[in-house]
């Protein structure tokens, strides 16, 4: 505690002192300017010096902003859907961005609260594991690459991400940046179907291609695009939003549907299923039409989506398909990859370069394992994967136990707080199954949804607790009143007087 209050103190004494020396720091950062465009005698110095204040203090004032934009960019590779945009190196000064703001609100302001919960706990140990088993990896320097370009961020901003949104105002933003972005996706994978642009197997497609995007394969397109699916369905069928709201919602769950469609992935169909289903689950009464319907539209979905005309698990391959195959020989190498490693496994993103050792049916190419539950096992061990289905099996019931207290008393809590919960609940279950025919285990998808949950279900512990302590007041009242009003009234000195 004297720990604690240390800190606190030195805290405040240091924004006392920026304070204090705001005239001399404005004086100070003049003469640097002055000093570095003698040196540097460019033009473009005194618009970098003008905008510079500008940036500093938007980043500073607004760490939500700058968290969501960096989810957006990294997640759903919106500089690469939009290509002008790629030479701009926007992820990475919205990282520099987003980090500079988590390190002054936490560490200086204090206007970013942490807070411990059993679903970040959970991530922390998996994250750990991951860490340990980078040094033990069979490619050591693949495995650090991708540690350091892609999953340390997950392993900064998952906590974050859960920190900075704690407001009804914060979920409505994160809906909005949520749904924007992937009707952004979703209209550009649609102008590509139209105009067979990047186009693989002749019928699936892509976006990004020719710059190397993770979106230039259909499966991880898919993926992308099913993962805004369920907020914006959830915002549809949402009573108390705007129409506008609700109306901009049901313009994305089609485009975001026809979208996914034009990838003609069976996980990401799969995916679709799965969230429709759980949200008629908790609205339509009668299971057997429920069940009915939705065989029927599996049917057609499959049909429209075209599976059987794809080159790759299409209908002209007799028996089992060659992607179905190439799925099991994948899980099959996984598995063996596990039984050599038990408690490391071969190493994060080492799947791809150790297929040749662990599978026994090599056709002379390396295979993606297109699994989360075997991408995990191989990669993680079976110490790995028990931490992962611990950390899911831990997100899912937080999910599932949230929207059930804010659907149960709509009067505590705002539509926007539903949506969000009722679009998390039916993500997981979307993840739960399209995950395993595609690889989200260190993607952002998984991650994104443990911290939407973790803020929420800490909001929602929040605020039971201070309707539970009204309740506690309102009732300690109505009892003292009820006492009150039972106890005889004492008579006064004059009635006994008088009857005297």
């Amino acid at each position: 505690m004297q720990l604690l209050r240390w800190i606190s103190d030195q805290q405040n004494m240091l924004l006392v002192r920026l304070r204090t020396h705001f005239v001399h720091a404005t004086a100070l950062f003049v003469a640097l300017t002055c000093v570095v465009w003698l040196i540097i005698p460019h033009p473009i110095i005194p618009l970098v010096v003008g905008l510079l204040p500008l940036s500093l203090l938007i980043t500073l004032s607004q760490p939500v902003l700058l968290g969501l934009l960096f989810i957006a960019f990294s997640f759903f590779r919106l500089h690469e859907a939009f290509a002008p945009l790629y030479s701009l190196k926007i992820p990475l000064m919205l990282s520099l961005g987003t980090l500079t703001t988590l390190a002054w609100h936490i560490g200086l302001s204090g206007k970013i609260k942490m807070f411990h919960s059993k679903e970040l706990n959970s991530f922390y140990v998996f994250l750990a594991l991951v860490t340990i088993g980078i040094p033990l990896s069979g490619n050591t320097g693949e495995a650090f690459a991708y540690y350091k370009n892609i999953y340390i961020k997950i392993g900064i901003m998952t906590p974050a991400l859960a920190w900075l949104l704690c407001h009804e105002r914060h979920y409505r933003n994160a809906l909005i940046m949520i749904v924007a972005s992937g009707l952004s996706v979703a209209m550009v994978t649609i102008f590509n179907k139209v105009n067979g642009i990047g186009m693989v197997e002749e019928t699936r497609v892509t976006v990004g291609r020719e710059l190397g995007s993770v979106l230039g394969d259909p499966n991880d397109l898919a993926l992308v695009l099913l993962f805004p699916f369920s907020f914006a369905v959830s915002i549809t069928i949402t009573s108390g939003l705007p129409k506008k709201a609700r109306f901009i919602g049901l313009v994305t769950a089609i485009a975001l549907f026809v979208a996914i469609i034009g990838t003609q992935s069976r996980g990401g169909i799969l995916g679709i299923l799965s969230a429709l289903g759980t949200i008629g689950w908790r609205r339509v009464k009668s299971k057997a039409l429920l069940f009915g319907v939705g065989g029927l539209l599996c049917l057609i979905l499959f049909m429209v989506a075209g599976i059987s005309g794809r080159k790759s698990g299409g209908a002209a391959e007799d028996g089992l398909d060659e992607s179905a195959k190439g799925r099991l020989y994948a899980w099959e190498a996984a598995f063996f990859m596990a039984v050599d490693n038990p408690f490391s496994g071969v190493g994060l993103n080492n799947f791809y370069f150790n297929y040749f050792y662990y599978s026994p049916h090599w056709d002379g190419l390396n295979h993606a394992v297109h699994s989360t539950w075997f991408g995990v096992l191989g990669e993680t061990g079976f110490l790995g994967l028990a931490a992962f289905l611990t950390m899911t099996f831990i997100v899912f019931r937080s999910a599932q136990k949230t929207v059930q207290i804010v659907t149960s008393n709509p009067q505590a809590y705002p539509p926007v707080v539903r949506c969000i919960s009722e679009g998390l609940f039916s993500g997981m279950i979307a993840f739960c199954v399209s995950g395993t025919f595609l690889t989200q285990g260190f993607t952002w998808p998984i991650y994104i949804l443990l911290s939407l949950t973790a803020s929420v279900a800490h909001y929602v512990k929040v605020n039971e607790a201070a309707l539970a302590a009204k309740n506690h007041c309102n009732s300690d009242e109505q009892s003292e009143g009820d006492a009150n009003s039972d106890k005889a009234p004492e008579p006064s000195p004059n009635s006994n007087a008088s009857s005297r």
